[in-house]
């Protein structure tokens, strides 16, 4: 106790004269609270903050103490003013040959249990004024909690369907998980499948580019242009046969000098003549070739 003394000091002086009377307060209703449990005030710093709760508490704590006190004082008082009641009402009934020795059991049953009845219902007198009131509120109770009942039943069944649903739906998707696993084995069979087809169609790919590559360095080559059209190709085609079908007949002539006389100096003429006219013959096809690549090339 010295010690919280010396504490409660020390808190006093710094705070102050209110802060003073508050820590009084505290100490004495401390005091009270451990002397009523038979135990001596523990030790702990005393701060203002503490001081601060420590006297909200006992504020607090004091005003319901009150509060008890005086429900207590009243319950005593009825109590005692239901005792005379009690003893005057004895004395009428015993003055009347009414005391409860000269009542028949029955009646003394009727009226316990009618006294039973009462303080169920919660009641003060036995007029049937008040029972009735009483059992009218007991109806209306009855009613509120029939309608929660019903209430409450209509969302438990809301609840059960939900259930209801969810179950099958779980079930459902029980079912489609099982079939997916079951169709993980064959699934992974022709994603492998399909994996060894992709590396065979990838080095394909990879030849067919550089066939590709080959192909299109032939071409240029070659002199190739993207102008040049398949209608273009069968162009040239068509002047190649009509030249061909022009130097047919020179060819057949020339074919035909197989059978020359052996005269050396007619047939060097001859020949030197149809030198000249296949000489011709290639320079009119040189001539129709050219113009059409300068066609295809406008």
């Amino acid at each position: 106790m010295s010690d919280i003394t010396g504490d409660l000091s020390a808190v006093s002086e710094a705070k102050g004269g209110s802060d003073a009377a508050r820590i009084s307060e505290v100490k004495s209703w401390l005091t009270s609270q451990f002397e009523a449990a038979g135990k001596e005030v523990p030790n702990f710093e005393y701060t203002h903050r503490s001081i601060t709760h420590l006297y909200n508490l006992a504020t607090v704590s004091q005003a319901k103490s009150q509060a008890a006190t005086i429900v207590a004082n009243d319950f005593r008082l009825k109590a005692s003013e239901y005792r005379a009641q009690a003893a005057r009402i004895r004395e009428i009934l015993e003055s009347a040959g009414m005391s409860q020795e000269s009542l028949p059991s029955n009646v003394v049953s009727s009226a316990q249990v009618l006294a039973n009845v009462a303080n169920l219902l919660n009641i003060r007198d036995t007029e049937l004024s008040s029972f009735l009131v009483a059992m009218g509120d007991i109806s209306l109770r009855k009613t509120g909690v029939e309608e929660k009942r019903a209430k409450a039943q209509k969302e438990s069944n809301a609840l059960l369907d939900y259930t209801r649903k969810a179950i099958q739906r779980l079930t459902y998707l029980k079912k489609i998980l099982a079939q997916l696993e079951d169709d993980v084995v064959p699934c992974e069979s022709q994603m492998e499948n399909w994996k060894t087809n992709l590396e065979v169609m990838a080095v394909k790919e990879e030849q067919y580019i550089q066939q590709y590559k080959k192909y299109e360095m032939l071409l240029n080559r070659v002199g190739y242009t993207p102008k040049i059209s398949h209608r273009e190709l069968v162009e040239m085609a068509e002047h190649r046969k009509e030249l061909e079908k022009m130097t047919k007949p020179v060819l057949d002539t020339l074919r035909s000098y197989q059978d020359l006389p052996p005269d050396k100096a007619l047939a060097a003429l001859a020949i030197e003549d149809k030198k000249r006219q296949f000489a011709s013959a290639e320079k009119y096809l040189e001539e129709v070739l050219q113009s059409a690549l300068e066609t295809s090339d406008e």
